[in-house]
């Protein structure tokens, strides 16, 4: 690991001007390229205090051995060498946007005498119009069949084509009229390349014109009572508009544009881009990168236009990049794309209409696209082995944590104080043995006195499970309050239940993990590590995920440990933590509507939903089943004395309730009128419950 000191350029050595600058290691490989308006200010910002720097970063300037910088005389000229030089040198610490797949074009050689239309891959040729690209090459055979009947252009390979010109048959669609059969002369070459330009213009999305020229051949020929002619124009302007209706129509005629989609988190991002020719999209890609750097979404939309048209020119360069944020700055970006095309390019947030929802669309597949990339990542056995063993490492363990439980706190404002535990077995979530928590030991906001509550309940439980089965042997038991009792396997279990399973066996939250993850830095760390030593538990590792800057916190160190941005073992825990958090939000939310909807039958112990709305449809109203007696309640089906006792006697201690509104008018409704389920809008509902209140969910 290298000092950034050993290396730092002198005072007054770096330029003040635009210019491209590159890291070098110690075996003079570029390991990361950038660009900047003021090289000066720019490289100062890698050699200060290494603090102060971001992991990756700091990873990056003490992996580097050596800084060297090309001055230029513009901003787009460094934009140009930027991508000039990632492409030539392929830095590690530089992002680089991935294909999951090798996309299908619809290719047109104009670079041949006789052009020929196919389905293409790869890199792209000088000469040849390119058309998509498509998510599956079924779809470009499906509109090129198609087309065929209007724009009978050449299809078959050079030497099929020159095996027909040798023997002076055409193939099968020469025959059937799907080829003009250049191949035998039945058209010159000029009027081939004629036929050929014009399916360019149709997949362009100039489709107007044709439509109109074949209806009014179709009219003439009718007109003329060449009906067979006529019907064989019908037929190809059915194709066409058949050919059309595959790309859906989405913007205003004859907009040519590009959408482009950022989905992002603290590892990796996903960029999803439409295509859109002639108001429709024709085209869909995207592209997965791990985050090695760290950057901006403007930085991300920046990276994904040079590979969009680095090596692109002309129309292919749409007039319009619509982008979820713009490069900073955005001048030189603009420029270049201006350049490449040859005319204007509008870079540029869509604030409304069409092309806003089509953006949120494109937002979308590109969250699904991250989704899906992680999950086909966390399923892979290889990937998942090589996580576990990364974090053992880093956490000094003797093996690998193959049993890791993870705990975040949530709460809103103090308020619906809750905690989620969440189990992972060998790297795969084990969604049966996930519990939830209600904090109970205080009132308010404490995260960190909650952590402790939350571990301590939970090892309670385990110490509990060992001693019902014997597994003692010091004779020594750990689980005696301060009042000398000891909790046994009835003692508090999860969401309620006992900690046996119906057929005598202990439940899944008797096992312990290997490994205690929370959601938080050193002051939760130090919590959970607390409440494990008052049990006595010494064979439990304890670290916490802090989600700023992704840093993994153990028990006694003022330092914490960081793992590589690429880390499969960071990438697991980040995994872990995010679903805890996930599970914790949802039961708080669930907790806080719940008690936003609670009505004065609510506070009726025992009562189900069944026998409350048995109760209200009885007596219509909480008013009128207030005023009944013990008998008259004993009537509903289903409640019996006892029963009835308690809700009078819990009715009595309610306050008077608040009048029920009509969520839909907002008027007062009498209590006497029929009370129904509140849910739907007109539904009346009560007021009395504390009204919600607006603020962060954590």
């Amino acid at each position: 690991m290298a000092d950034p000191s050993s290396y730092r350029p002198k005072p007054g050595q770096i330029p003040d001007s635009p210019g491209v600058y590159r890291f070098r290691d110690e075996h003079r490989r570029v390991i990361y390229v950038g660009k900047a308006k003021s090289l000066r200010q720019r490289l100062a910002n890698y050699f200060q205090d290494l603090s102060g720097l971001h992991p990756r970063t700091r990873t990056m300037v003490t992996t580097a051995a050596s800084v060297e910088w090309t001055v230029v005389s513009t901003e787009v000229e460094a934009l140009q060498l930027e991508y000039s030089w990632i492409k030539e040198y392929d830095p590690r610490f530089n992002v680089k946007y991935r294909d999951d797949k090798s996309y299908p074009y619809l290719a047109v050689t104009m670079n041949e005498e006789f052009p020929r239309v196919q389905v293409m891959r790869g890199h792209k040729k000088k000469g040849v119009r390119y058309f998509g690209p498509y998510a599956h090459a079924w779809a470009i055979r499906d509109t090129v069949d198609l087309l065929l009947r209007v724009f009978p252009v050449r299809t078959c390979s050079a030497g099929v084509f020159k095996n027909a010109a040798r023997t002076g048959r055409p193939c099968l669609l020469g025959y059937i009229g799907k080829c003009s059969a250049p191949c035998v002369g039945r058209v010159s070459a000029d009027e081939h390349r004629e036929l050929a330009e014009e399916f360019c213009d149709f997949m362009t999305g100039r489709t107007g014109t044709y439509l109109r020229r074949l209806e009014k051949q179709m009219v003439d020929a009718a007109e003329a009572m060449e009906y067979e002619r006529a019907a064989r124009l019908r037929d190809d302007i059915e194709a066409l508009k058949k050919a059309m209706e595959k790309n859906a129509v989405v913007l205003a005629d004859a907009t040519d544009a590009d959408l482009i989609a950022v989905a992002e988190d603290e590892l990796e991002a996903a960029v999803q881009i439409f295509h859109v020719r002639g108001g429709r999209v024709r085209g869909q890609r995207g592209w997965v990168t791990d985050k090695v750097e760290d950057v901006t979404t403007g930085a991300l939309v920046e990276h994904a236009l040079q590979q969009l048209y680095g090596e692109e020119r002309g129309d292919s360069v749409p007039k319009e990049v619509l982008v979820p944020a713009l490069p900073e700055p955005v001048e030189p970006v603009q420029e270049w794309l201006t350049e490449r095309r040859g005319s204007n390019v509008s870079l540029r947030i869509p604030q409304r209409g069409d092309k806003k929802a089509l953006m949120e669309t494109v937002e979308r597949n590109a969250q699904q696209a991250l989704v899906l990339h992680k999950t086909r990542r966390a399923s892979d056995l290889t990937t998942r082995s090589r996580a576990l063993e990364e974090i053992a490492e880093a956490l000094d363990l003797d093996s690998a944590p193959l049993r890791i439980e993870c705990y975040d706190i949530s709460h809103l404002q103090g308020d619906d104080v809750v905690a989620s535990m969440v189990v992972f077995e060998d790297g795969l979530q084990r969604k049966s043995e996930y519990r939830r928590f209600q904090i109970k030991g205080f009132e308010g906001q404490d995260d960190v006195r909650s952590m402790h509550e939350v571990i301590t309940r939970r090892f309670r439980r385990y110490l509990a499970e060992k001693e019902r089965t014997g597994e003692w042997t010091d004779g020594e038991n750990p689980l005696a309050d301060t009042t000398g009792t000891a909790l046994t396997d009835t003692a508090e279990a999860p969401l309620g239940r006992s900690l046996k399973d119906d057929d005598g066996r202990p439940k899944r939250f008797a096992y312990p993990p290997q490994l205690v993850v929370v959601d938080g830095g050193q002051p939760q760390v130090a919590a959970a590590k607390r409440a494990l030593d008052e049990l006595g538990i010494d064979d439990i590792a304890v670290c916490g995920l802090a989600k700023r800057l992704e840093e993994v916190w153990v028990p006694d160190d003022d330092d914490p440990v960081v793992l590589p941005r690429s880390s499969e073992g960071l990438y697991l825990l980040q995994r872990v933590r995010d679903e805890a958090h996930r599970f914790a939000l949802t039961y708080q939310r669930t907790k806080r509507a719940k008690r936003f909807r609670a009505g004065p039958l609510d506070e009726v112990p025992g009562l189900g939903e069944a026998r409350k709305q048995a109760l209200i449809k009885h007596f219509g109203s909480v008013k009128r089943l207030r005023a009944a007696t013990i008998d008259q309640i004993c009537e509903v089906p289903g409640i019996g004395r006892k029963t009835a006792e308690t809700i009078a006697a819990t009715l009595a201690r309610a306050a008077s309730p608040a009048p029920a509104v009509n969520t839909a008018t907002g008027e007062i409704i009498d209590d006497e009128e029929p009370v129904t389920t509140v849910g739907s809008p007109g539904d009346p509902v009560t007021t009395g419950a504390p009204e919600e209140r607006r603020g962060q969910e954590t």
